[in-house]
């Protein structure tokens, strides 16, 4: 491997020592005699380089793997001459050039993959072509390969199961030839530039097709692209087809009833943004199994179906962008997952269904650009999980209810705009004190704006332009510190425009335009920027913005003034002071009732667990050796170990004389974690199995966790090799952490706040199931009554001797702790936040920190949404699964940037509006209960054939 210039990782350091054996290199395997080298696996090592033509002269070689790294340059020809080869794979790589025609040399071959590279010019033929029939897999996607698909009739592929070209530019039809490929689960050849027919006679002859992508290209449908009838009856012999895309076609013709008759198993249709006409089938509610419909943007027409609202496992309907009429159903509320609806931009008529109120599970509403009437109805308001409600563009009338208005689970958007709504803004509407936007403009509300909005202090846009509004601008609006478009136009509000909104920082958007202010307006700070467009109409408005008349000079009398103002200072510092001599007093009682009541409760905790004499640990850890040590923090040092009946511990020894903690710090760490180990208990809260406490010698014992902290698989030291979790175990091991931390925030019989969450302090067990660890730090959240958690996000602590202390690990710890701010679940939401980007990003927090002087938060939003995709790639190519096997991958693109979005809402600078514990443990869920369908996972026989192959091959 001449042509590395860099292992990061180190993951080749075995391959420089002369004294070890070439088959006991890293990544390196040989044959049973250990005189050939088999195979050469160093996926996912970050390497840069170019690829050595020398890797040729291991002439037995079976199987090789460079996928998930950095290699440039082109293909070495010489690779096909590895006439032994049966799995190459190069993916997710930098490589350009051609596709090496050698490599149709290789006719043992059984997978391939070349995929997410940039390579360019045709598919050789002999690639495909080549006499054999051995290719299961082959994957060319994400490049920028051109011209036909080349396989000719000579062509019999007869083994291949996988197919992947999608996101190329290659042209022409779909090759007859692919139907003698009757053992294909896997089409997937999305994003090109292919045209012709819909091939219903190549799926005709394919039994085992699961999954059938042919999005965004240029085919038609039969009959002069009149017909989808032919299609749909030959997907009805694949029994087992599970997800079925044909997007952005413009394929036309009516949707055939024959469409009922498609496989029991389908859970996806993508059929948006073609030429379809006519109606929906009553036949679709066949489909039972069916979770994601996309109709939308065709021309489809007539009312909505009752029977469509038989899918009871549907959970996305898309039916935006047609020309349906009627009312909607009120059978929707029978549909009890249903998560997203959106029928906005049709004909629909009527009232909005009651039954809405069924919908648990509704997260997005979108009706807008309807014609729909009547009030809106305040049952919406039991739908506690909507994050976005938009019913603007209707006839809808009367008030918003107070119901809709108090929706505190809406994290996005509110739009209510262009309708006929009246009365006064609700108070309530102060309760969204997550949503970015707020629209309620072109309406006929009246009354003056509560100065309680100033409550919504997520909101980056603010509308109410087009009413009758009076009374003046609350100055609380110029204090929402994420406000960055504000327009009140066309309303009849008076007063001055408050100095608030001149002073902020994030406005980049202003109308007052058509108003009745008054008053001075300079061209300073926010208002710098703004011109005459967003003041007019306002005939009381003087200044220096230009092209507005400036304001007559005033005298002022100062000498009636200043005195009033120096003595209203005075007091002012008087009061101050009286304060915080009240402050410091309450302070000092509490500290002393704390300290006081300290020694006393250590005693008590210690008395409740078994005891282990210190000889025995000293036994069991080899004298606390320092090849048992397994890990340091702030008050001591963990020791791996074995009691005489074998069972595996793990000893945190607490550190008695460092100098840099008090005992004070030392014996409250050890009754805070003995507190919160004794009243708790859950599968992902570690569990303690004993105690050993002496005046000089305080430990805690613990299980030992076989497969160590979930820092050792995101960071592997030098030489050990990357276990290389993939996605599925991330979500799953974050799914685990968020249970117990939700436990620990709103279920357990003291309410705890973790304070130090983060890699190093999850545990994962044999089955990898991870465990919540080190309570040194926690605060203990005095009463533990949780009847009115859910309803408050203002769990601060309420008492602890640490309080004064900055709680945490650098990176991982919340912003306003480093105000002086008490520790709060709040904090340990953000904690979890920060855990999720770093996974995603692959970056250590303080490496962010140190590195480009920002938080991790703080880029990752930097990034939000238009720069993502680059993190997201990456991140598909760092979690891929193990041993090539096949994923969704779209699903898991979409998980990625879904746990991107998360990890922003959990980060958010404001505590008040990150989402609780209990929220994100339940969004984890749902995610990892997405990762773990059928759609997401390789095909467990697919899995079986690969293992054997691999068998056979050593």
């Amino acid at each position: 491997m001449s042509g590395i210039r860099n292992d990061p990782g180190h993951a080749l350091k075995s391959w420089n020592s002369s004294s070890v054996h070439v088959c006991n290199w890293s990544g390196v395997r040989c044959n049973t005699n250990r005189d050939r080298v088999v195979e050469l696996i160093l996926s996912g090592k970050s390497l840069r380089g170019t690829i050595s033509p020398a890797i040729s002269n291991l002439s037995f070689l079976a199987i090789l793997d460079l996928s998930g790294n950095f290699f440039e340059g082109h293909i070495p020809t010489d690779l096909g001459y590895l006439f032994h080869l049966k799995q190459l794979s190069l993916s997710s790589n930098l490589l350009e050039g051609k596709v090496p025609t050698e490599l149709g040399y290789l006719r043992q071959l059984q997978y391939l993959s070349l995929g997410s590279n940039q390579l360019t010019g045709e598919i050789p033929v002999p690639l495909l072509c080549n006499g054999s029939s051995s290719l299961e897999y082959v994957d060319l996607s994400n490049n920028s390969l051109s011209g036909l698909i080349p396989l000719s009739n000579e062509c019999e592929l007869r083994e291949l199961g996988f197919l992947l070209l999608w996101s190329n530019k290659l042209v022409g039809h779909v090759p007859q030839a692919l139907s003698n490929s009757s053992k294909l689960k896997w089409i997937d050849l999305e994003s090109n530039f292919l045209s012709g027919e819909l091939p219903n006679e190549v799926v005709n002859k394919m039994p085992q097709l699961q999954y059938l992508y042919l999005s965004y290209n240029n085919f038609i449908s039969h009959d002069g692209n009149t017909n989808l009838k032919p299609l749909f009856s030959s997907l009805s012999n694949s029994s087992n087809l599970q997800e079925l895309e044909l997007a952005g076609n413009k394929i036309s013709g009516e949707l055939p009833s024959i469409i009922g008759d498609l496989s029991i198993n389908l859970v996806q249709i993508h059929l948006d943004d073609n030429l379809i006409y006519g109606f929906i089938p009553p036949q679709i509610s066949n489909l039972v199994n069916l979770t994601f419909l996309n109709l939308s943007s065709n021309l489809l027409i007539g009312s909505i179906s009752t029977e469509l609202c038989r899918l009871e496992k549907l959970e996305r309907l898309y039916l935006s962008n047609n020309s349906l009429s009627g009312e909607i159903p009120s059978a929707f509320g029978n549909v009890p997952h249903l998560g997203l609806l959106d029928l906005s931009k049709n004909k629909l008529s009527g009232s909005i269904p009651d039954s809405f109120a069924n919908l648990s599970q509704l997260r997005r509403l979108l009706l807008y650009e309807n014609q729909l009437s009547g009030t809106i109805p305040p049952s919406l308001g039991k739908c506690i999980n909507l994050e976005i409600l938009d019913l603007s563009h209707n006839q809808l009338s009367g008030l918003i209810p107070s119901e809709v208005a108090g929706l505190e689970s809406l994290k996005l958007y509110l739009n209510l705009s262009s309708n006929y709504l009246k009365g006064p803004i609700p108070l309530e509407l102060s309760k969204m004190d997550m949503v970015l936007a707020i629209d309620l403009s072109s309406n006929h509300l009246s009354d003056t704006i509560p100065s309680q909005i100033g409550s919504c202090i997520a909101l980056e846009h603010l509308n109410f332009s087009r009413n009758v509004l009076e009374g003046p601008l609350p100055i609380s609006i110029g204090r929402l510190p994420y406000l960055k478009d504000l327009d009140v136009s066309f309303n009849q509000l008076t007063g001055e425009i408050p100095q608030s909104l001149q002073g902020s920082s994030t406005l980049k958007q202003l109308n007052f335009s058509f108003n009745n202010f008054k008053g001075n307006v300079s061209n300073k700070e926010a208002f710098s920027s703004l011109s005459i467009d967003s003041f007019l109409g306002n005939p009381g408005l003087c200044g220096s913005i230009e092209g507005m008349r400036i304001c007559k000079k005033k005298r002022i009398y100062r000498l009636v003034i200043w005195p009033v103002v120096l003595s209203l200072f005075a007091i002012l510092v008087l009061c101050m002071f009286g304060y915080s001599l009240a402050l410091k007093s309450k302070f000092n009682k509490q500290c002393s009732i704390f300290t006081e009541e300290n020694g006393e409760t250590e005693r008590k905790e210690e008395l409740k667990h078994p005891r282990i004499s210190h000889r025995e640990l000293i036994e069991a850890t080899g004298g606390f050796s320092s090849s048992s040590l397994i890990g340091s923090g702030r008050f001591g040092h963990v020791y791996k170990g074995v009691l005489q009946d074998s069972t595996r511990i793990a000893v945190k020894v607490l550190n008695l004389n460092d100098s840099r903690t008090t005992p004070a710090e030392i014996s409250s760490s050890f009754n805070r974690e003995c507190q919160v180990l004794k009243r708790t208990r859950h599968r992902n809260l570690i569990r303690i199995i004993t105690i050993c406490s002496k005046p000089d010698f305080k430990a805690l014992v613990f299980p030992l966790m076989p497969n160590g902290s979930l820092e050792n698989h995101l960071y592997p030291r030098h030489g050990l090799r990357n276990h290389g979790l993939d996605l599925v175990q991330l979500v799953s091991i974050c799914s685990d952490v968020a249970e117990g931390m939700a436990y620990l925030h709103h279920h357990s019989p003291v309410k705890v706040v973790h304070c130090d969450l983060k890699p190093s302090n999850i545990l994962l067990d044999e089955g990898m199931t991870a465990l919540v660890t080190d309570f040194g730090i926690a605060r203990l959240v005095k009463g533990g009554d949780h009847k009115n958690v859910s309803s408050t996000h203002d769990d601060s602590v309420s008492f602890s001797s640490t309080d004064g202390l900055l709680c945490g690990s650098l990176g991982y710890i919340a912003p306003e702790y480093g105000m002086g701010k008490r520790a709060s679940t709040q904090g340990d939401v953000y904690s979890f936040g920060v855990l999720l980007l770093e996974i995603v990003t692959g970056k250590r927090p303080t490496d962010v920190l140190l590195h480009e002087g920002s938080s991790l938060h703080e880029w990752a939003k930097s990034c939000y949404p238009h720069k993502l995709e680059p993190v997201v790639q990456e991140a598909l190519e760092r979690c891929a699964p193990h041993n090539n096997q096949v994923y969704d991958h779209k699903a898991w693109h979409s998980v990625i940037f879904e746990l991107i979005e998360l990890g922003i809402i959990c980060t958010q600078y404001n505590p008040s509006t990150r989402p609780t514990m209990s929220d994100v443990a339940q969004e984890m869920a749902t995610l990892k209960h997405y990762l773990s369908s059928p759609s997401t996972l390789l095909i467990e026989e697919e899995e079986e054939e690969k293992a054997c192959a691999k068998v056979s091959v050593i």
